[in-house]
Parts: structure tokens; C-alpha cells; sequence
């Protein structure tokens, strides 16, 4: 059963996030291991796998770049290969001016630019985010798959901006 149809929603990237999380809650509540702890050790390994299933289900739908990935995955497209490791030049020079700026703003102990960087990034995120959304909805996967390359630097700079700045 795939991810979509275990939380009983459509094949599409666009989710209503609130209510995959109503769905979530619903889903771990019936199988969380702690109501089998009185079972027998197969029901309790069942209950384990479930939510185990249950939670790697959310963590996939919940982000839209594993969304993406998923969708892809599911029509028979690895996003993520090792093989695929071309990026656009103009990308590729983004990502080092915003290292450089990063690294600018961490020695210079100047939290507004980071702050600013950030913001910039989001900004862009959330741009390849919609164009993302446009590239599955158009079924064009090729596209889509390098969108969820590109996005995967994005997130991770992200990830380290929030670190630092929190």
C-alpha cells in the first residue's frame, strides 16, 4: 500500500497539511505499540511495524521535497540518482555566493544579515516549490526530478541558516 492511499488521500503534491495530520493522529492512535503491550509478540511486532510505516508515511508526505520524490518514485523516476548530478551553472553560482555570504555574515557576528540571507533563501525555496508543483501537475517528470535536486541544497542551507540563528 502506498503512502496516499494508507492516509486515504489522492496521488497529488498539492495536501492539505492539517488534515494529514488529523489522519496521522487517527492512524498512530489505532496502531501505537503501547496499546499491544499486553498482546501476543506477533500482534505487538505487527503494531510496531504499523507505526513505523504510519510515521515514515507522514515524514514522506509532510515535506514537499519527499512528497515529490515519492511521486516521482511511484511513477517509476528516481529523483535522487547518483547518476544524476548535473545542476545549472546560474544554481551552481548561487549556492557558493550564499555560502560565501553566510560565511561573511557568521565571521562578522552579524545575526540581521543572516537573518536577511535566510529570507532569500526561503524566498527561492518557496519558488522552486511552486515551479515543482506546476512540473508534477504538468507530468513532467524530468523536470520535476532536477526541481527536487535543486530543492535538497536549498533545504539543507535552510536547515543550517535555522541552526544558527535559533
Amino acid at each position: 500500500m502506498d503512502y496516499f492511499s494508507l492516509f486515504g488521500l489522492n496521488k497529488t503534491f498539492e495536501l492539505d497539511l492539517h488534515a494529514l495530520e488529523q489522519v496521522y493522529k487517527q492512524l498512530l492512535s489505532l496502531c501505537h505499540p503501547d496499546k499491544y503491550a499486553g498482546k501476543s509478540d506477533f500482534e505487538q511486532k505487527q503494531a510496531l511495524m504499523m507505526a513505523s510505516n504510519v510515521n515514515e508515511a507522514y515524514r514522506v508526505l509532510g515535506h514537499p521535497l519527499n512528497r515529490a520524490a515519492y511521486l516521482l518514485q511511484l511513477a517509476g523516476i528516481d529523483a535522487e540518482s547518483e547518476q544524476q548530478t548535473h545542476f545549472p551553472t546560474e544554481f551552481l553560482m548561487q549556492q557558493m555566493q550564499w555560502r560565501e555570504d553566510i560565511e561573511e555574515a557568521k565571521q562578522n557576528n552579524d545575526h540581521e544579515q543572516l537573518l536577511k540571507i535566510t529570507q532569500e533563501i526561503q524566498n527561492d525555496f518557496d519558488l522552486l516549490i511552486a515551479k515543482l508543483n506546476q512540473a508534477i501537475n504538468q507530468n513532467d517528470d524530468e523536470n520535476a526530478a532536477a526541481l527536487v535536486r535543486q530543492g535538497r541544497f536549498l533545504d539543507k542551507i535552510l536547515a543550517q541558516l535555522q541552526e544558527q540563528t535559533h
